[in-house]
């Protein structure tokens, strides 16, 4: 728990001692609030403002972090929210007992918890239905199995698959995990991330080799990811696993950290074909979202 909470007590008389009392804890009466006479409607023609400071306030630092997928620091939230340090401190301390954040101790950072599970739920179903035809016209374009990932907390998931229709072949199982250094959809996934966030998911996995060819240094894979974000797309050359190969292309602006990918036996899949494989994945990525935001915003809200 952050040390600033064992200043609360010390620090919450000086608060409700300004010179300038917060509106927000003013009597009923001070604020005229609407009698049993009057509506709410009449109070919004008259012009009164009912605003709580603290629920703008909640609703501000709410809003943030759902814009940022890879989380938020406490700093972020000061200097966003223009709050004293210990009360911001205060203000996510509840939200996290309240399960509507969650705090990542390693990093940190704070990020959406699961009292937005339903919320957090629609945008992947949004995600899956939209992705799941062109999932469906890679597998028989190319051949091969296709799939669609998602990063699940230091893991790739994957959230839906498309198998090929050949008898051999490389298929994963929806709501398999795969680790983020061995995949190409973890490659895709973390060339969209921070840096640091980056490290911070390295370290919470130890990076383990699954095949020979395994990336198991964080400078190497840091390395991979500046080729990817170069290419717009990732490679998987038998490092998840020995007899396979994977290519992948990051799904962007979709408020979910996400990826597409074609996976084959290496023996069908040749080297010289990975750069073509690859730049048509950029391709479909950006048909399956050419707007994400408004796609994504106005599919949930449809369905509320």
């Amino acid at each position: 728990m952050d040390p600033e909470a064992n200043d609360q007590s010390s620090k919450a008389t000086p608060m409700h001692q300004n010179s300038s009392p917060d509106p927000s804890h003013h009597s009923a009466a001070s604020h005229d609030a609407p009698s049993d006479d009057n509506t709410p409607d009449d109070d919004v023609i008259s012009g009164r403002d009912y605003t709580q400071r603290s629920v703008v306030r909640v609703c501000s630092i709410l809003n943030m972090l759902q814009r940022e997928v890879d989380g938020v620091t406490l700093n972020q939230i000061v200097e966003a929210t223009g709050l004293a340090k210990p009360s911001a401190f205060r203000y996510m301390w509840t939200l996290e007992r309240q399960r509507y954040v969650e705090r990542d101790t390693k990093g940190g950072v704070y990020r959406l918890g699961l009292g937005f599970a339903g919320l957090q739920s629609r945008r992947l179903e949004v995600l899956r239905e939209r992705a799941r035809p062109w999932l469906v016209n890679m597998s028989k374009e190319l051949g091969e199995t296709s799939n669609l990932g998602i990063l699940d907390y230091d893991a790739v998931l994957y959230l839906d698959v498309v198998p090929s229709p050949n008898s051999v072949r490389l298929s994963a199982d929806a709501g398999q995990r795969d680790p983020i250094n061995t995949t190409a959809l973890g490659k895709a996934i973390a060339s969209t991330l921070p840096e640091s966030r980056v490290r911070e998911l390295l370290a919470s996995t130890g990076l383990p080799g699954v095949t020979q060819n395994s990336i198991t240094s964080t400078d190497h894979f840091l390395e991979e990811l500046d080729r990817t974000r170069k290419a717009g797309y990732a490679i998987d050359d038998g490092e998840n696993d020995p007899d396979g190969r994977c290519v992948a292309a990051p799904l962007l602006g979709t408020r979910i950290a996400a990826a597409i990918s074609i996976s084959a036996p290496a023996f069908r899949q040749p080297k010289r074909q990975l750069a073509a494989i690859g730049r048509r994945l950029v391709e479909i990525a950006n048909e399956i979202t050419p707007h994400p935001d408004e796609v994504f915003s106005d599919a949930i809200a449809d369905a509320e």
